[in-house]
């Protein structure tokens, strides 16, 4: 991407530059900006124009004794203000970082399968896929050691409570969310930067027990492992997510339970095309069911557990010429959105333009 402006890092962090900054940065405003065409299948699509621009802020700078701290704002859509993080990297103990809905920890590796372009739900099905997160959504603090290896590293994150919410300066997140209270990541990723990698990761959110109008009956746990192996152009790779909600409402969703993998081909610099496919499972806790006029005497009484689950598939190729990238998507999913017999199926041609 090419570079608009820059402004000077110490003007705008005053204090900070006057304290510790050897070195003066920048920040550097990057963007791009796509067009798309989609079609739905077995739904109305109406205008199937859209288009989506991006801008992000950058700064970099260097503290005294060789250390950097970095610092990223990204707006997605509209310059609406949708993530961002600080990080300061050290020079011997790792990488720590203040994020704000940027991802960290578990939510980092949510869908990492192999792709052209994008994950195989985020295809403009509007699938509603419950996806493991973590503390990743919340913001929250995070330490990655120094890499060893082939890149293998540790990352912890935690939130003192993981509500969802992007706190700003000098405010708190309030009772957005009461039932959630502290959160931790632990994820280990081994050899990334190798042609075989191995990652696995769990989080815990400790929610208050005994309280009647949400009754939980356990913490909040989720938990991720997955692989990749890349041989020269050839990528393949899938994972296994897992959900446990500590609901313990009868009829409520109590586990969630999640696989995708996907296989990638750089047929050259431009061209790249993939195949991958997403299975979602929701479980509901046990509940009563009303008998009906079939069922006997020991069928009435029994306990049911509820199951939804939603599966797809995605086709998809990318080809990049410039500052020009050309992406197409095929894919079709069956019980959308935990819906039995709820089919849809999409198709999207889009252009982005790097500026």
């Amino acid at each position: 991407m090419k570079k608009i402006t820059k402004l000077g890092l110490s003007a705008l962090c005053g204090s900070l530059a006057a304290i510790s900054v050897a070195n003066a940065g920048s920040i550097d405003v990057v963007g791009s900006a796509h067009i798309t065409h989609t079609s739905l299948g077995n739904s109305d699509t109406g205008n199937p124009l859209g288009m989506k621009s991006n801008m992000s802020f950058i700064g970099e700078g260097e503290l005294d004794g060789g250390q950097s701290v970095k610092m990223s704002i990204v707006h997605t859509d509209k310059a609406t203000w949708s993530a961002g993080d600080i990080a300061l990297t050290t020079n011997n103990i790792g990488v720590i970082t203040l994020s704000a809905a940027n991802g960290g920890g578990v939510g980092s590796y949510d869908d990492v399968s192999p792709t052209a372009w994008e994950e195989t739900w985020d295809t403009g099905v509007g699938t509603n896929i419950n996806l493991q997160k973590g503390v990743g959504s919340s913001t929250h603090l995070s330490w990655t050691s120094p890499a060893v290896g082939a890149g293998t590293k540790l990352i912890i994150a935690y939130t003192p409570q993981n509500d969802g919410v992007s706190v700003g300066d000098k405010a708190s997140s309030g009772a957005a969310s009461n039932n959630l209270e502290e959160g931790l990541d632990i994820v280990l990723d081994v050899a990334p930067d190798g042609p075989l990698n191995v990652f696995l990761g769990y989080s815990q959110t400790f929610q208050p027990k005994g309280v009647w109008a949400t009754r939980k009956a356990g913490d909040h746990e989720e938990a991720v492992v997955g692989t990749k192996l890349s041989i020269g152009p050839f990528a393949i790779g899938g994972q296994v997510m897992a959900e446990n909600t500590g609901d313990g409402i009868p009829g409520n969703a109590r586990y969630y339970l999640n696989t995708s993998w996907g296989v990638a081909l750089n047929v050259n610099d431009g061209l790249s095309l993939s195949y991958g496919e997403t299975r979602s499972n929701k479980i509901y806790n046990r509940e009563d069911f009303a008998p009906s006029a079939t069922q006997t005497t020991s069928e009435t009484n029994m306990h049911w557990v509820r199951k939804n689950k939603q599966k797809g598939r995605s086709w998809q190729a990318g080809y990049t010429i410039g500052g020009v990238t050309l992406k197409y998507s095929d894919s079709v999913f069956d019980n959308v959105g935990y819906v039995d017999q709820a089919a849809k199926d999409s198709q999207i041609v889009s252009m982005g333009i790097a500026f």
